[in-house]
């Protein structure tokens, strides 16, 4: 079943996003490893091969500099001249930090009093205004708004912009493009920013792969809500995953909702354990919710022979704070 007229984003709006990216995003490495197609085969009783997409390896160290730079670049002059807002703990207030600076644009990042002290240093790096807040939902949209009223900045949604999806979803498409026809893709969700651009793009390159969203069992929001048909808010997550603790966005839930087959949820646990056979096997460094599908693929591999894409969301860990 698929709407695609009523989607936020069409695949042809992604091919314009690659155009876009093109010798600005990093063309991130495929990697595989024989060891962990080995492990995954053996659980499923067939030949597995994993084709892992590195966005560890993009710029600001995680996917979300695809659609932050992406979401930049399509302002029009007078937008721009204003600057750009946004509220986020992590990962996106870099990207989009990054993106201002390199189109000469102010960037105004609400960040909650909890966030890393290592990421907060990281935004300010690149020229942004960070503005804290208390470390509630309600605090950072609030504290965003107010930014707004004060400066006339665009306000650059983490996960729940066109642009945004649009730019995510070419890691998918480059995936593709390297590795050939899919069996199966699978990506963590949180906001579902990344999941449903990876929807797009294999939708319209493998039309008969299936679809799988990885999630930690203490933000399962995106498991209960696709179990039941509705848009399910996330409450008090509790999960070591600190890149999924949102909700899914009025844009990216109807595209998840039509295309993916089934979101596996996994425990704090086997994140770890699958964050250090990346470790290990692939010795590249990623963070925690980038973990998810391959401890997806662990717990419930796919029962048949299968060509599997997976994207790294990210390698920005603390390396103070390791799991194990």
């Amino acid at each position: 079943m698929t709407h695609a007229a009523q989607y936020a984003v069409q695949f042809s709006d992604v091919q314009e996003a690659s155009a876009l990216l093109q010798g600005v995003a990093h063309r991130t490495p495929t990697l595989s490893s024989r060891l962990i197609d080995q492990q995954v085969s053996e659980r499923a009783g067939a030949p597995i091969s994993i084709y892992f997409k590195c966005e560890n390896f993009q710029r600001v160290g995680a996917f979300k500099f695809r659609g932050g730079y992406h979401a930049v670049a399509r302002l029009s002059e007078a937008q721009a001249q204003r600057g750009v807002c946004t509220h986020s703990s992590g990962n996106h207030a870099q990207a989009l930090a990054l993106a201002a600076h390199m189109r000469g644009i102010p960037a105004y990042i609400v960040m909650p009093s909890s966030a890393p002290a290592v990421k907060r240093a990281a935004v300010e790096g690149y020229g942004a205004e960070v503005i804290e807040c208390e470390p509630t939902l309600e605090a950072r949209e609030r504290t965003t708004r107010d930014v707004q009223a004060r400066t006339g900045a665009h306000l650059v949604h983490p996960y729940d912009d066109p642009h945004v999806i649009a730019g995510q979803a070419t890691a998918a498409l480059e995936l593709i493009e390297e590795r050939g026809p899919l069996d199966l893709m699978i990506a963590p969700v949180g906001g579902g920013g990344l999941m449903s651009g990876t929807c797009i793009s294999t939708r319209a390159l493998c039309p008969q792969a299936l679809l799988w969203g990885a999630e930690p069992e203490g933000a399962d929001d995106a498991a209960r809500s696709l179990q039941a048909g509705e848009l399910i808010p996330q409450t008090g997550p509790n999960t070591i995953c600190d890149g999924l603790l949102t909700s899914l966005g009025q844009l990216t839930w109807p595209i998840i909702r039509d295309h993916v087959q089934q979101i596996v949820t996994v425990t704090d646990p086997e994140v770890i354990e699958a964050m250090r056979l990346i470790w290990t096997r692939l010795k590249i460094i990623i963070e925690p919710s980038c973990a998810t599908p391959l401890a997806a693929l662990l717990k419930s591999p796919p029962a048949r022979p299968a060509r599997v894409g997976v994207i790294l969301s990210g390698g920005n860990v603390d390396l103070d704070r390791l799991p194990w």
